[in-house]
């Protein structure tokens, strides 16, 4: 199947490892132009290494101000965007007692208010060609909580109230705009939680951890042409994980 995504241009934030970087290469490997980014400019120029033709962007996404920032500096060398992924770390460990303050303002610029100013500045260039597609990468915390991920739960169930709001204003535009949830993927992060993988995957139905490469598949399609219908939608990439409906 032709996604019609070649010379499409992409901005895949976060990119320099994990589901980030699969989503990336999978652009890339479509034949789209894909600026990639990330606070570690040695990482990232590494990943660039790795992804054909793409174009590395160091930024610190939870600095006041970055986004938009970043997104001037790839339209200037790209010329515009047409698809945006918007995908953050997750925020620090802890019940809901042991969470500081200042955690819940950092997880809150991190999540939430990068993602915001991230598409804020895209939209006025998607509605001026009248086309585009804007990706929330969140994880299955955003429907059924995970023990310990407090902030996590919290801030990523609200991206979703923000994703439908969104979806509704701008779908007359041609702009689609829809959240992916990754359920329990082999990735960096997953290393970065310190679990049991055994433990993990008794929880799956499908008995096993997701590939990014299957995430970034769902991501790809989302973008392309045959889902310009398909908008204001949250799908989870999770084997199953997910109990409720």
């Amino acid at each position: 199947m032709d996604l019609k995504l070649k010379e499409k241009r992409v901005l895949v934030e976060g990119s320099s490892s994990g589901l980030g970087f699969a989503i990336a290469k999978a652009f890339a490997n479509e034949g789209a132009r894909v600026a990639i980014c990330s606070r570690n400019e040695q990482k990232i120029q590494e990943a660039s290494r790795q992804i054909p033709s793409s174009i590395p962007f160091v930024t610190d996404l939870d600095e006041p101000g970055a986004p938009p920032r970043l997104v001037g500096e790839v339209v200037n060398r790209m010329g515009g965007i047409d698809i945006l992924v918007v995908n953050t770390g997750g925020p620090s460990k802890g019940s809901f007692l042991e969470i500081l303050s200042s955690d819940w303002q950092k997880g809150f610029e991190r999540l939430y208010l990068s993602a915001i100013e991230s598409i804020r500045a895209v939209l006025p260039f998607m509605i001026e060609q009248k086309w585009g597609r804007i990706l929330l990468s969140t994880s299955t915390a955003a429907k059924e909580p995970i023990k310990d991920l407090t902030i996590s739960n919290s801030l990523r169930s609200g991206l979703l109230g923000l994703m439908k709001t969104i979806s509704n204003e701008v779908a007359s535009h041609g702009i689609t705009i829809n959240a992916l949830m990754p359920g329990y993927t082999k990735t960096e992060r997953l290393a970065e939680l310190n679990v049991s993988e055994a433990e993990i995957i008794r929880q799956i139905p499908a008995n096993r951890l997701g590939l990014p490469e299957e995430y970034a598949a769902l991501a790809l399609f989302l973008a392309s042409e045959q889902a310009a219908y398909i908008t204001g939608q949250t799908i989870a990439c999770d084997g199953g994980l997910i109990k409720g409906f």
